[in-house]
């Protein structure tokens, strides 16, 4: 068990387990020994001391399936033979959490039922409009958190911090009749969270050497100020670029666990899934948006950063250099590995009766 990995309960002698084996790292090995599958797992930092698997025909520990992301390795055609018979899935990811391949016996390597549930809560509209007010309760729940910990006691944070109060009341009280109703809630919401972060300085290092734009001297709105449609995800300022790597980091963290589960990434419940995109991922983020703020907020507002940790491009959006990426993709997937594991949330949903 690794550091940030969370003891389990224990499964029971006969049970069939339920949990998937995921590999990483280079130097991966699938193959066929005596009849028996072996596996070893992949190498990641050094030192380390490469795990290794042995599973029989019939046993009960077998993962129902078997997730590869990224990094390098070997496998052979026996392998998938013998993956086919067993009824285990074999799911190729990427480093961004995309798929690229699934083998399974039936071609499909999720899992059924869980994906019967999620095309059934879509479907049910008391379902899921009960579940995305649930998310969205303690999105903005997160969100007051954020504000409290992070920023001050001001006239500007208080305010925003009632006007989320008054927005959660209203859902606890008063729940939208509809996901349009509750989209507006949350925009709302949205905006008066935003609107406490406006105006908060930045420190700068090095601005002679490394100029930056006067309006980087304090945090701004949180769309991108350019001509035309204002868009979230083509930033114009750095807290702005700093937030949606973080927010594209978690992202690929819970498309991975989503996967890995046996969900489908792409069959949303609150979100629509517009070409492709992975609107189940977009539902769970909501809660774990403000988290992610929170961790950026307090990194800018305790370090001085520097114009050459960002490049402005010549449409003037804002990206992150590498260095600095680097440390982001750290802080979120801490964030990641403190939260709780996806099954765990949507199993309280389910307990909940949604």
């Amino acid at each position: 068990m690794t550091e940030t990995e969370k003891p389990q309960k224990p499964r029971r002698r006969r049970e069939r387990n339920t949990k998937p084996l995921v590999l990483c790292g280079h130097g991966v090995s699938l193959r066929i020994q005596n009849g028996s599958l072996v596996i070893r797992d992949g190498f990641t930092h050094y030192p380390q001391e490469q795990a290794s698997h042995r599973f029989f025909r019939g046993d009960l520990s077998l993962p129902p399936r078997i997730v590869l992301i990224d990094g390098s390795g070997t496998l052979s055609f026996e392998v998938l033979t013998w993956l086919s018979e067993q009824g285990v899935s074999l799911v190729r990811i990427d480093w961004s959490g995309n798929v690229a391949s699934v083998l399974s016996e039936q071609g499909y390597g999720a899992d059924r039922a869980k994906v019967e549930w999620q095309i059934e809560t879509r479907a049910d509209n008391r379902r899921r409009l009960a579940l995305s007010v649930h998310l969205i309760r303690q999105k903005i729940a997160n969100s007051i958190d954020t504000l409290q910990t992070v920023f001050p006691s001001s006239a500007v944070r208080d305010r925003s911090c009632a006007g989320l109060r008054n927005e959660l009341d209203l859902l606890t009280q008063n729940p939208p009749a509809d996901i349009q109703l509750l989209r507006g809630i949350e925009g709302r919401a949205s905006a008066t969270y935003f609107s406490a972060w406006q105006g908060v300085p930045l420190q700068w290092r090095a601005t002679v050497r490394h100029p930056v734009p006067d309006a980087w001297a304090a945090i701004g709105p949180r769309s991108a100020i350019r001509p035309g449609k204002s868009k979230n995800g083509r930033a114009s300022h750095p807290v702005n670029a700093m937030l949606n790597y973080a927010y594209a980091v978690l992202q690929s963290h819970l498309q991975i666990e989503l996967l890995g589960e046996g969900y489908d990434p792409a069959i949303g419940i609150m979100h629509h899934a517009s070409k492709g995109a992975p609107a189940f991922v977009f539902d769970l983020m909501e809660t774990s948006r403000p988290v992610v703020d929170a961790a950026i907020l307090r990194f800018v507002l305790s370090t001085p950063l520097s114009g050459a940790d960002f490049t402005l491009r010549s449409d003037g959006v804002c990206r992150v250099g590498a260095q600095l990426a680097r440390r982001i993709s750290t802080m979120s997937a801490d964030i990641v590995a403190e939260r709780e594991p996806i099954t765990t949330q949507l199993q309280s949903v389910a307990n909940s009766g949604l």
